[in-house]
């Protein structure tokens, strides 16, 4: 039987919501193992003189507990 944890970050990139998700799963496995999934809860941008400077996004990552 597997027990998995959820965890909430937030990640962000001056590209993309889609490069936002990717360093912030990069991030977490660095220091999570087992990572399974994650889910884009909500996103978000900046805008700095009429153009988006900073796409933000709040991810929850489900990890398997060993």
């Amino acid at each position: 039987m597997a027990v998995l944890k959820v965890i909430e970050i937030l990640s962000n990139s001056s590209e993309s919501w889609e490069d936002a998700t990717k360093k912030g799963v990069e991030k977490a496995s660095k220091s999570l193992k087992g990572i399974r999934s994650v889910y884009i809860q909500d996103q978000s941008a900046t805008v700095k003189d009429g153009k988006v400077s900073e796409f933000r996004v709040n991810l929850k990552i489900t990890f398997e507990l060993e």
